[in-house]
């Protein structure tokens, strides 16, 4: 992939370790890096761990488009900056996504490949019922977290969702709370996060590892397929009994299979 610094950002990061060799892992929609703290944690006495803030996320840079080669690139970009020259990448749902084209347009960078509860597939599917409820907020004149909890749960009822989207609320210099997410720019660009594709000639052919959510759709067995015509050494590892978040909802089993995969 050829690097054009003047469309990519600058990614806010934290890094965890400074012993081993770097790995780095990428958020999904609506994350951050600190989604993924306790999991770097884990890591850091094997790996110099970073965790980034893709763009419209977290600290990092807002831009208008977010399609796949652009958060590759920013990616890229941040590695030059940290004179990484490989590394073993994970990533969660969009940033499995980011992982996978980063795996595919330049497998000489990256070790091994780590993609969490999402495939390589466009899904129909779109998080406009998230969006309305980010948008129902009157971020201006509510006075405290609580009272934003209660304009949101109008529009999504599933309290764990709520509580995940409002680690995006924070308050500015001036006082009343902003979403540190980009929503129009997310909003613009949610046929290209719901989608993905790839070059007739990109395969990553160096050891990758898929872990689903037994209760999650996103990497269900029909999506294998596309998987491992992409990614040949593709193993797959299911969480059974938790959802699209299977780090955060069995950590101890996850932790089992992603050790287990990193160790060989």
């Amino acid at each position: 992939m050829q690097l054009n610094t003047q469309t990519t950002v600058e990614l806010n990061f934290a890094q965890h370790g400074d012993e081993g060799p770097p790995l780095i892992i990428l958020h999904g929609l609506f994350g951050s890096a600190r989604n993924w703290q306790g999991i770097a944690k884990q890591l850091s006495d094997r790996f110099s761990v970073y965790t980034v803030d893709l763009r419209n996320h977290g600290s990092s840079a807002h831009a208008d488009s977010m399609d796949y080669r652009s958060m590759a690139a920013d990616v890229l970009f941040f590695m030059q900056q940290q004179g990484i020259d490989s590394a073993v990448l994970i990533g969660h749902s969009m940033g499995g996504k980011v992982a996978m084209q980063l795996a595919l347009s330049n497998p000489e960078r990256f070790e091994r490949l780590v993609v969490v509860d999402i495939a390589p597939v466009a899904y129909k599917h779109n998080f406009d019922d998230v969006l309305e409820g980010l948008y129902h907020v009157p971020v201006d004149s509510i006075k405290s977290r609580k009272e934003a909890d209660q304009y949101l749960a109008e529009k999504i009822t599933t309290l764990s969702l709520r509580q995940f989207l409002l680690q995006n609320l924070v308050t500015n210099s001036a006082g009343p709370y902003q979403w540190r997410v980009n929503l129009t720019g997310i909003e613009q660009s949610m046929p290209a996060i719901m989608g993905f594709s790839s070059a007739a000639d990109e395969v990553f052919s160096k050891p990758s590892l898929f872990i689903n959510g037994g209760q999650s759709s996103y990497l269900s067995a029909r999506y294998r397929p596309a998987a491992t015509k992409l990614f040949p050494q593709a193993l797959f590892q299911t969480v059974d009994g938790a959802g699209h978040w299977p780090h955060v909802e069995s950590p101890l089993e996850f932790m089992a299979y992603l050790n287990a995969f990193l160790k060989h």
